[in-house]
C-alpha cells in the first residue's frame, strides 16, 4: 500500500477518517512511500500543527519506522505513469483536481501494483 501524504497527515493529525486509514495501513501487506510524499508528509504537518520542520520531521520518521514503510525511488517508468495520471485527472482536466503529489503518489501505487491509501 502506497501512503499518500494525505492519509499520512490525517493519522497523524487525528482527524476523523485517521483511525480508518491507520486501520487499513495495519492490514496492509507493505506499506511504501517516496521522497515526494515524504516531503509532503512532512510540510502538511508542519503547517497543520504550526509546528519547526525538524519536528514534523521527527514526527514522520517515526511515523515511517512505526508502520515499517519501505522508500521506493522515484523511476521514469514512475514519472510517465505520474504524467499519465496527470493527463487523466489532473487539476482543470478532471473532477478529481490531482496535483503534482497527488498524481505521483497514484503513479508509485500503480507501478508497484499496490493499493493507494488516501
Amino acid at each position: 500500500m502506497f501512503i499518500d501524504a494525505s492519509a499520512a497527515l490525517a493519522i497523524l493529525s487525528g482527524e476523523d477518517d485517521g483511525e480508518t486509514l491507520a486501520n487499513r495501513l495495519e492490514v496492509a501487506e507493505s506499506r511504501l512511500v517516496a521522497p515526494l510524499s515524504l516531503y509532503e508528509h512532512v510540510a502538511g504537518l508542519a503547517r497543520k500543527r504550526e509546528c519547526p520542520i525538524e519536528e514534523a520531521h521527527d514526527l514522520v520518521n517515526l511515523f515511517v519506522a512505526e508502520t515499517n514503510a519501505q522508500l521506493v525511488e522515484i523511476t521514469g517508468d514512475i514519472g510517465v505513469a505520474a504524467l499519465e495520471a496527470f493527463r487523466r485527472f489532473g487539476k482543470g482536466r478532471h473532477k478529481a483536481d490531482l496535483n503534482m503529489g497527488d498524481c505521483f503518489a497514484y503513479a508509485c501505487a500503480r507501478v508497484h501494483g499496490v493499493q493507494l491509501l488516501f
